[in-house]
């Protein structure tokens, strides 16, 4: 059993932290913190959360004792918070902001428009790519929702040098930009329309490069893209494949193909517990992961120019977030990974 402290625990990704956390049989939740609602009972900002004790409290670095703590802050506030906890507690820490998701802090400098004062080594938490990593260290930088969805559409390919090129389309639910209501955000500003937005500039961008490039020269694009939902990330991949590898000329060769692009997907994640890959050219879709820890990935259709459809879909505040950081913390203590988290999702 470990204590589990959540900072900032007010937003969406504290509500599911919290949501998780109080069915896990080897977790429990004995700090929450918020400045704005320091004293206030837990029910009053997640309303799901009922009778369940929990207070929202403010507390220094010093004052943490707790096994794990999740930092749900905003960017640029982790890095103020992580190295106080490093240095006054014995704590692992799981970050869920993109303050330490980069190797190199130029990047997150140039992309988040921030200058970095707290730098400390940490693991990349995406679990199917760095497992073995995430289970040594004491701070894991939490991935972003979009690259979630986009690295584990596209990572067997890089891996194996097939795609020259990945041109990522995330459609994402409104829950992705937080719990703080913008004009973006408005009801009448989403409803019955499709938005683009940081069409070529979104800060998650060079996080899927610098995953996806570790296997291979890969060029990546990205583009966001809100439509009027709640939950779930739907990424359209399209890979231009390496004609040194395949044949497209014909339909039987294409359907070969497919066929080996997606044995490919089976064979890779066959020990991941939270990926699904899915068969005969199946499209996910977002109800069936919805509330859950599962990314389902199917399609695998080529066309005649040699371009291959992968389509991926998560819960942008589970698999995108909250349920991805438990996991994490799982990994780190030796539990197993899908301990609390072993739920499907709530179609339709």
């Amino acid at each position: 059993m470990v204590n589990v402290a959540i900072i900032g625990g007010s937003g969406y990704t504290g509500g599911e932290l919290i949501r998780i956390l109080s069915n896990h049989p080897e977790a429990e939740i004995t700090t929450i913190t918020s400045r704005k609602y320091e004293g206030e009972n837990v029910e009053t900002v997640h309303p799901h959360i009922r009778d369940s004790g929990l207070v929202f409290e403010n507390k220094e670095p010093e004052e943490f004792d707790e096994d794990i703590i999740f930092t749900a802050t905003p960017h640029g506030a982790s890095m103020q918070i992580i190295p106080e906890l490093i240095k006054k507690t014995n704590a692992k820490i799981i970050d869920l902001s993109g303050d330490y998701r980069f190797e190199d802090y130029s990047i997150y400098e140039k992309w988040y428009h921030l200058k970095h004062t707290g730098y400390i080594e940490s693991v990349y938490g995406l679990p199917e790519l760095h497992r073995n990593k995430i289970a040594k260290t004491r701070l894991i930088a939490n991935p972003g929702c979009f690259t979630t969805g986009a690295i584990l559409s596209g990572y067997p390919l890089s891996k194996k040098g097939y795609a020259d090129r990945m041109i990522f389309d995330s459609k994402t639910g409104v829950s992705g930009a937080g719990i703080k209501p913008s004009e973006a955000t408005h009801y009448p500003n989403i409803a019955d329309n499709v938005n683009p937005y940081k069409v070529t500039t979104h800060r998650h961008t060079p996080e899927i490069k610098q995953e996806l490039q570790r296997y291979s020269p890969v060029k990546i694009s990205f583009t966001p893209i809100l439509v009027p939902v709640l939950r779930g990330i739907l990424t359209t991949n399209h890979s231009i494949l390496n004609d040194e590898y395949f044949d497209f000329e014909t339909k039987e060769q294409r359907e070969d193909t497919s066929g080996k692009i997606e044995e490919l997907y089976k064979k890779e994640y066959k020990k991941d517990p939270f990926v699904k890959v899915l068969s005969n050219g199946e499209i996910p879709k977002l109800s069936a992961v919805r509330g859950s820890n599962y990314i389902h990935i199917g399609c695998f259709e080529v066309d005649e120019t040699g371009q291959l459809i992968v389509i991926s879909a998560i819960d942008n505040l589970v698999k995108g977030a909250s349920g991805q950081a438990i996991e994490n913390m799982n990994i780190m203590c030796g539990f197993d990974e899908k301990l609390g988290l072993d739920f499907f999702g709530m179609h339709p």
